[in-house]
């Protein structure tokens, strides 16, 4: 349920509100904006006839159901689109953010120049994987703590915060020592034991969309970040499985638009992943900013041949240069305004 105050409602008719709702056996959580506050009573085995009968409480203006079963991702409970603040990056404000870098972390070298060529081409953030999850046992695995250093030196040297992958429970407060945000990866979006202890984290999250996740499974998903009290959290949408076969997957441009519509949290666009081929990571990155995508991650390494995971789906440094450039183009300035 939410609770509409009036624009007249004073701190202590508010405060008196979120008392009531507790006492009702709810969360509150309070969303203040710039007319009015709103007030949602969140959980389950409460008393849902006491939050009714709020609306004829001094300040309040109207009660009214949630209507979707996320209750804090919904834009019915924060109207105004949230804004996720990686290290003085801002997701999901009026500028396109771009993170781009290796799917791993393979040496001190591959990584610094890969993080000073994208700075150079205009990426504001820097990804890395330091814990790769992969298909096969014997496939390369990440360099982990060693990847780690590695990338908190890289953006010691370039001023680029850093995202990286989580795995595990276990791993959580190790990463949260050298990364800005942390990555929870398409096989772990539904790890709701991850979910709940990236929840008591004090970083941004970046969270990826499962391959056959619907997009209600996917906010459902980020929901159990947010009732855990982590609201810095931006969605990734990095394609799903279809019947096709000429991609990786199927990048799901619709459900940019779809999850931009039914919650406030930003959405960043992964063409790397949605596409897994060189060629369409310009044009779905474009597509994916004219739907609403807040930021894209890209893949670049220095010589894709040469990477030891996701080469063919990998920009090198020129070509990074080149979608750059096209993000910046007239389409790209036309879009903007829209977005402040």
């Amino acid at each position: 349920m939410i609770v509409n105050m009036s624009d007249s409602a004073t701190a202590e008719q508010i405060e008196h509100i979120i008392q009531r709702i507790r006492e009702a056996g709810f969360q509150p959580h309070v969303t203040r904006g710039t007319e009015r506050t709103i007030v949602a009573a969140v959980g389950s085995g409460g008393r849902r006839h006491e939050i009714e009968a709020l609306s004829v409480a001094p300040g309040v203006d109207n009660v009214v159901a949630i209507a979707q079963p996320f209750k804090l991702v919904s834009r019915q409970t924060r109207p105004h689109p949230s804004v996720v603040n990686v290290r003085g990056v801002k997701i999901g404000g009026p500028e396109v953010v771009v993170i781009a870098g290796p799917c791993s972390v393979e040496s001190r070298e591959q990584l610094l120049e890969t993080a000073h060529g994208v700075k150079q081409a205009g990426a504001t953030m820097l990804r890395g994987g330091a814990y790769k999850p992969r298909t096969s046992p014997y496939e390369f695995q990440g360099l982990g703590i060693e990847a780690l250093k590695i990338l908190r030196e890289a953006r010691e040297l370039t001023g680029l915060p850093v995202v990286t992958e989580v795995m595990s429970t276990e791993d959580v407060d190790l990463i949260c020592e050298y990364a800005d945000m942390l990555q929870v990866g398409a096989r772990n979006m539904q790890n709701f034991a991850l979910l709940r202890r990236l929840a008591t984290a004090k970083k941004p999250i970046l969270l990826k969309r499962g391959p056959s996740a619907s997009v209600k499974e996917w906010l459902l998903a980020a929901e159990y970040l947010l009732s855990g009290g982590n609201d810095q959290v931006a969605l990734c949408e990095r394609g799903i499985k279809t019947f096709e076969t000429g991609m990786r997957n199927t990048f799901d441009l619709a459900a940019i638009a779809l999850a931009k519509e039914l919650s406030h949290l930003p959405v960043v666009a992964d063409p790397s992943h949605g596409t897994g081929k060189q060629s369409l990571i310009g044009p779905v990155s474009r597509a994916a900013i004219a739907v609403g995508a807040d930021a894209i991650i890209v893949e670049v390494h220095p010589c894709p041949e040469r990477a030891l995971s996701d080469g063919p789906q990998s920009l090198d440094l020129a070509q990074f240069e080149r979608v750059m450039r096209s993000l910046s183009s007239p389409l790209r300035a036309v879009l903007t305004p829209a977005r402040a």
